[in-house]
């Protein structure tokens, strides 16, 4: 029996190149954003932002809430809870409403939160 969902590899690999380049290009997006928003906060070592790991560290230190919470970041839900009141936390550091942070819920509105954050007044 032949399968109706054979792809060629040419296709294959061109499907892996685009993906690739769309992380990239979020990912660099993400890293200019976070560093924008450590130069505006005065938040010391924004260079983080382009390293993984470090960058969770980054979030942290500019929302200012303890070190610890790196942990709690890796518990299952309890993370997304996490996740918004850090967001929460470096939008009210930018002057801007905290409902912000809770954008980093919604489809692209996450994609869009840390530009705004970081490039807006």
């Amino acid at each position: 029996m032949e399968s109706t969902y054979d792809l060629q590899p040419e296709v294959l690999t061109g499907i892996l190149i685009v993906y690739f380049v769309a992380i990239a290009v979020f990912y660099i997006y993400f890293a200019i954003s976070l560093m924008k928003i450590a130069e505006k906060t005065d938040t010391e070592n924004g260079w983080f932002a382009w390293i993984p790991i470090l960058n969770v560290i980054l979030m942290l230190q500019i929302a200012e809430k303890p070190l610890w919470w790196f942990i709690l970041l890796l518990i299952p839900l309890v993370n997304i809870v996490i996740a918004v009141l850090v967001w929460m936390a470096i939008a009210e550091r930018r002057g801007k409403p905290s409902w912000w942070g809770i954008m980093i819920l919604v489809p692209v509105m996450n994609i869009v939160t840390p530009g705004y954050l970081a490039f807006s007044d």
